[in-house]
């Protein structure tokens, strides 16, 4: 009888796993068949926002069916992060992810999904420097003024970023570390409304994301002093490295895309594909290669693997620099 009960439930086993599967497959096939979501965890108007919508364009072309950005910011990206996480894992919902994905795990302990379990990679879009910029008006011209300033006048230089965690944050922390000054961060829930104040002088700096401050630098807005990469940028051929003033200093901005983890092999592979054809447009190409992004667009393990590296890297600096969210 025990052998017989057994026999049965394995039988029952079995036939759960191929009505799964073949439900996957099904559903894999005829994706997409609705509009699909793309969480953007940040205020719109910054350059997530815009590289976000641009290839969401491109996407829907490639698709036939809409994607509709969905903009959820606050609290370091964790709002709009989580969202994501526990939607079902269809791909129908996606989330743009950027620096502070790979930086929350080792500044907020207690988030509310595990991120090494909690998404499927889909693409590593791009990689590129952030610019630390000041008004047009500001009297400080070189990255030695804004050292010089902090030093004579300990925590009263302020810096705008997009969030807790955000590489706009963590480039000052790291300015702050290796110049040994202090200055204050003043996190906002998205580029947007940082730029808009720092345009109106209640900030004085920001490490902003090129694809976010490019156009206010051209439009003279803003002045652009030096990149956060540990090279020279071709894009901004004028301006040093933060690195020239301040040896070991390096820090750069990415974005990617995730789905839930759980969701389809055929479905990722799908949206794989049509985020590659809308990053290789000229429409996106020209929006974001004269801001300082190099695209990278290769298969989705290649955004897990430099995530992984970035999340390992920087994990060691906030333990060693005791860089809090705060």
């Amino acid at each position: 009888m025990t052998l017989q009960r057994s026999a049965s439930t394995l039988r029952r086993g079995i036939v759960l796993a191929l009505a799964t599967l073949t439900t996957s497959v099904a559903l894999a096939q005829q994706f997409p068949d609705k509009p699909i979501r793309l969480v953007v965890p940040f205020a719109p108007g910054g350059g997530t926002d815009m590289i976000a919508r641009t290839i969401g364009l491109g996407m829907s072309k490639e698709l036939g069916q809409s994607v509709v950005i969905e903009n959820k910011p606050g609290a370091g990206t964790i709002i709009g992060t989580e969202t994501v996480a526990k939607s079902p894992a269809d791909g129908y919902t996606v989330v743009i992810a950027t620096f502070a994905h790979a930086v929350n795990p080792s500044m907020m302990p207690k988030l509310p999904f595990d991120t090494e379990k909690a998404f499927a990679p889909v693409i590593l879009i791009g990689k590129g420097p952030n610019v630390l910029v000041v008004r047009a008006d500001s009297p400080y011209k070189t990255v030695k003024d804004v050292v010089d300033a902090a030093r004579a006048n300990p925590g009263k230089l302020t810096y705008a970023s997009q969030g807790n965690g955000t590489s706009a944050h963590l480039a000052g922390e790291m300015f702050d570390n290796l110049a040994k000054v202090k200055t204050s961060h003043i996190p906002y829930r998205g580029a947007g409304p940082a730029l808009t104040d720092l345009q109106g002088g209640q900030v004085n700096m920001m490490f902003g994301t090129a694809a976010g401050v490019s156009s206010l630098v051209d439009s003279g807005k803003l002045r652009a002093i030096a990149v956060t990469g540990a090279q020279r940028s071709p894009v901004f051929k004028d301006l040093p490295t933060v690195g020239e003033t301040v040896p070991g200093y390096a820090v750069e901005s990415w974005y990617g895309l995730y789905v839930p983890a759980g969701t389809p092999a055929d479905v990722i592979h799908k949206l794989n594909a049509a985020a590659k054809k809308a990053v290789a447009t000229d429409d996106f190409r020209k929006k974001v290669e004269q801001e300082g992004l190099v695209i990278s667009a290769g298969a989705p393990a290649e955004l897990d693997s430099y995530v992984r590296g970035e999340e390992a890297r920087w994990r060691k600096i906030v333990k060693e620099n005791n860089i809090t969210s705060n």
